[in-house]
């Protein structure tokens, strides 16, 4: 389904758990009832620096620095934004939820991600907590969240398409928007 609909650009038929070169990475592709995305080389890491005030109806782009890295360190008690490197179409009668891998989360790194509604599409902006007291790398081009699909038994009312959502086809990690 994913293919014939083109939802998942790009595509990768089966798990990789190595690079070419044998060295191990976390894991990524198609997974037994899901996709585990990848997450790309471009971060948004959260600071202090400038005093700003988080806030989602008046966001501070100066709360966040850019990084762009293979390994991005989340500073403890802290988060990071990101992005997938695929972009997402979700066809009318699907609905995602995507939920952090494991190998991160043992590791008290969560990712927080809404869920893909039907008829959204995009790049996944992924939230990255690091819930420890001590600093945590994050990985680019890795697995980092599954996506896990449920197709549903009849077509939504209305989809994400349809209201217009504020988020449709994003590009690049996405900041908060009222």
């Amino acid at each position: 389904m994913a293919v014939e609909k083109g939802m998942i650009e790009p595509f990768v038929d089966g798990q990789i758990k190595q690079n070419e070169d044998g060295s191990r990475v976390v894991s990524y592709g198609l997974s037994s009832y899901g996709y585990d995305l990848r997450v790309s080389d471009e971060f948004k890491v959260f600071t202090n620096v400038h005093s700003a005030m988080v806030d989602p109806k008046a966001f501070d782009d100066r709360s966040f620095v850019d990084i762009q890295t293979n390994v991005c360190t989340v500073p403890p008690n802290s988060f990071a934004l990101a992005r997938s490197v695929e972009y997402f179409r979700i066809p009318r009668d699907v609905l995602t939820i995507c939920v952090g891998k494991s190998t991160y989360a043992r590791c008290g790194i969560i990712v927080n991600v809404t869920p893909f509604e039907p008829e959204w599409e995009g790049h996944v902006t992924l939230e990255i907590s690091n819930t420890t007291p001590l600093p945590a790398r994050i990985y680019a081009n890795e697995g980092l969240a599954q996506v896990v699909f449920f197709l549903a038994a009849d077509i939504c009312e209305t989809s994400y398409a349809d209201r217009a959502g504020k988020y449709m086809g994003q590009r690049g990690i996405t900041i908060p928007r009222l």
